[in-house]
């Protein structure tokens, strides 16, 4: 029976791999794709400590899971079926095996929700971006469009404002359905166009994003705008499908946790993105990750003694 069962392979559940395997807990990280998670979709990441140079995210991840697996990281790339939490003792399920562990860290992260237009993924890093906090600062007096009208496009069209030559907001109907107070901050922002009634229906460039077709869902009206940066803010989606029904989540799917990483189950853990919170950055999923398996630790001493 092993200590710690982590169940996705992003920068969150690498983090509590590694301080797992350096306490000396028999440790083992399920991930069914690559690991990494969104930062290794990312194309430069410059805003984690330590960085003094940009690097590109699949090299970040490289890094990162090369230090986790220093430490004796085991890594199992295999997809799980089911989870059994519930009792004292944890089943992790697949296709071939059931895996007992004393305690479970879920870390399997969520994506943003995609447009679903040609050259958005072919784009992703090269002008596509779903957040602005991550890479506002890449687009320093240019021009920058946001795509959404709730309150993460709001929010992330006063921050690029910061930045940026000018902010193209981009929605479907002719009010943000954001917090009033935020909207009416939009509105009255100097350095925010307001594109109403329209949506994107196409992604413009070679190399890298030029600018984006948007049509009027009233009256048809096609018209092209020059950016250098596409911002997706129409929401994001927890990757916690596994769980659902097992733990405590909140109605958009995010799994509800203290601050020390404990979901409503005894010995069960979340971490990273999957977790609600209000910052989903790199370092928020790596904090996750060390303090859940501080929390995991005490709780394998005061419930097995050891």
């Amino acid at each position: 029976m092993l200590d710690i069962i982590i169940v996705g392979g992003g920068l969150a559940g690498l983090t509590a791999g590694m301080y797992a395997k350096r306490a000396g807990l028999d440790t083992l990280l399920f991930e069914k794709m690559f690991t990494g998670g969104q930062a290794a979709t990312t194309d430069l990441i410059d805003n984690y400590p330590g960085l003094d140079e940009p690097i590109s995210g699949p090299d970040f991840a490289m890094k990162i899971e090369n230090h986790a697996r220093k430490f004796g990281l085991e890594i199992q790339y295999e997809e799980i079926i089911s989870l059994e939490l519930d009792g004292r003792i944890k089943k992790v399920i697949t296709e071939d095996k059931v895996y007992e562990a004393k305690t479970v860290i879920l870390s399997m992260g969520a994506d943003a929700k995609k447009l679903g237009l040609d050259k958005e993924d072919q784009f992703r890093g090269r002008g596509v971006s779903y957040c602005a906090t991550c890479d506002g600062a890449f687009y320093k007096d240019k021009d920058v469009a946001v795509i959404g009208g709730g309150d993460t496009a709001a929010e992330d069209a006063l921050f690029l404002a910061q930045y940026v030559n000018k902010v193209y907001l981009i929605h479907r109907r002719d009010t943000l359905r954001a917090t009033k107070i935020i909207a009416d901050r939009v509105v009255e922002h100097e350095k925010i166009e307001k594109v109403w009634d329209s949506t994107v229906e196409a992604i413009l460039g070679e190399g890298n994003v030029t600018g984006i077709r948007v049509n009027n869902v009233k009256t048809g009206e096609k018209r092209d705008i020059a950016v250098d940066g596409a911002f997706v803010a129409i929401g994001i989606q927890p990757h916690s499908e596994l769980v659902k029904d097992k733990v405590n989540m909140s109605e958009a799917g995010y799994v509800l946790t203290d601050e020390n990483m404990r979901t409503n189950i005894p010995g069960v853990f979340a971490a990273g993105d999957l977790r609600q919170k209000p910052l989903l950055q790199l370092i928020t999923a790596a904090a996750d990750g060390a303090v859940s398996v501080y929390t995991a630790q005490k709780y394998i001493i005061e419930e097995f003694g050891v």
